[in-house]
């Protein structure tokens, strides 16, 4: 495959290119894998970058990518040579992509410069320009954000089973002891000091969360972990959303991230589904038929421990929260319209599924979309964006007809992320901010996407027909 001239080129024509190049380079390196018996480096290199597919965001993960894929032992011989060609390709692609982060500025597209920023580290997590871009600082040979430098000049580590501790309490941890209000005592006693009700849970802490749980420490911390990788999916897919134009546009020149005040948020996590109901049942009546819950007053989300849970609740109240807590917000969001665009792309959300350093968002067979399928094409059920829009929340959760009305919510947030190649998906993000800053009226939608609601009445039925095609 030659080279790709991106010069006539759009920021977004010209990353395509630059990611169908790509395929193609990583493509040829599995075969010359699969010719020299390489099964596992066959295996890395093809699951490296999924094929673009309709419907489908790819959101890469920095914080995963720094992991360098390693050779079985009994391939020594041809590995490191394998090693090398993988490396060279991704540096390359880095350095292409990380071209095009200028050209992104001078087009005003800040959103696609932030996601090429998150692409170039994920295929060179050393390329040090992208990581300063973005604030990290070099420690001891590792690039490590604001919050994680502070925890090393501490002498804290970050262990997968508990959570930020003393390095030189780590030992100790692994032998049985947990450290309790400055004595050590047994594993067995900090179970029965934490375990017998919420109020007395653990409590683990990360750079965006602090969970309480009274089911055990790990528990916390695989959750606590879990909802830092999403807040990473989140902050790059709705960046619109809580940095403007400007505060983007500086970063990307090099002016560094705008100056916040940190937010952690609040995640409390019941031991099981009984304990949970008996918690929450004085607040929300409804409670016993959900699978989690957020709590806008408190600030809080609540969840519980489910061996066969599935995510995807977990999803949809974190989102909740992501965009309730992330920016100032006006009281009583939603109340008099517009409530289904917040329920909408909470159900989006719930399509999440992680890969290996990465996450793909969306997909023509989700649940959420085929019900929308079923009950526009099928049931022939479809309330007009012109009437949804007037629902506020006590409305739409009040009608006989919730139902379909998430699912048509649903589909319709799955139509404005990916409609036309994505036309509307800035709109969307302006919607909602519109919306959480009490800036909404009924039609707002329709002035965002410069588009009469008829119109996009019409253009949803198309995109679902599209969908079912396999389009």
């Amino acid at each position: 495959m030659g080279p790709v001239d991106l010069r006539a080129e759009t920021v977004a024509e010209a990353r395509a290119a630059l990611v169908e190049k790509y395929l193609g380079q990583l493509a040829d390196l599995a075969e010359w894998c699969e010719a020299k018996s390489l099964a596992d480096e066959t295996r890395t290199t093809r699951g490296w970058l999924p094929a673009e597919r309709p419907l489908v965001l790819f959101v890469p993960l920095v914080e995963d990518a720094g992991r360098q894929p390693k050779a079985p032992d009994d391939a020594a011989g041809l590995a490191p040579e394998w090693r090398d060609r993988f490396a060279k390709l991704r540096q390359a692609q880095a350095a292409a992509l990380f071209a095009l982060v200028e050209r992104s500025v001078d087009e005003n597209q800040y959103a696609i410069g932030f996601e090429l920023l998150q692409e170039t580290l994920r295929e060179d997590p050393e390329h040090e320009a992208a990581r300063r871009l973005l604030g990290y600082k070099q420690h001891e040979g590792r690039w490590l954000t604001p919050f994680e430098l502070t925890k090393a000049q501490g002498k804290q580590v970050w262990d997968a089973r508990f959570g930020w501790l003393l390095k030189s309490q780590l030992v100790r941890y692994e032998n049985g002891e947990r450290f309790f209000k400055g004595r050590w005592i047994k594993a067995e006693d900090d179970v029965r000091l934490h375990g017998a009700d919420i109020e007395h849970g653990w409590e683990v802490m990360t750079e965006h969360y602090r969970v309480r749980t009274n089911h055990s420490l790990e528990e916390g911390v695989r959750l606590a972990a879990r909802l830092e990788r999403f807040y990473d999916v989140w902050k790059q897919v709705f960046v619109r959303y809580y940095m403007s134009d400007a505060e983007l546009g500086k970063l990307l020149r090099g002016g560094g991230l705008p100056r916040r005040t940190p937010v952690r948020h609040q995640v409390t996590c019941f031991r099981n589904r009984e304990e949970y109901k008996w918690a929450l049942k004085p607040r929300q009546d409804k409670i016993g038929i959900t699978t989690g819950y957020y709590e806008g007053d408190a600030r809080t989300a609540y969840f519980f421990v489910d061996q066969e849970q599935d995510f995807s609740n977990f999803y949809h109240e974190a989102t909740h929260q992501l965009f309730s807590e992330t920016r100032k917000v006006a009281p009583n969001v939603g109340r008099e319209a517009n409530f289904w665009i917040i329920e909408g792309v909470a159900c989006y959300m719930e399509s999440l599924v992680e890969g290996e350093g990465y996450f793909l968002l969306g997909g023509r067979d989700t649940i959420r979309l085929q019900n929308a399928r079923t009950r526009l094409l099928e049931d022939d059920f479809y309330v007009p964006l012109a009437e949804l829009s007037k629902l506020g929340m006590l409305a739409l959760q009040s009608d006989r007809r919730i139902s379909p009305l998430y699912s048509e919510s649903s589909g319709l947030t799955y139509f404005l992320m990916y409609a036309q190649g994505g036309r509307y998906r800035d709109a969307l993000v302006d919607y909602l901010a519109a919306i959480y800053a009490g800036r909404d009226r009924p039609d707002t939608l329709a002035e965002l996407t410069q588009t009469p609601f008829a119109d996009l009445d019409g253009q949803y039925r198309e995109f679902l027909k599209g969908t079912q095609d396999g389009g």
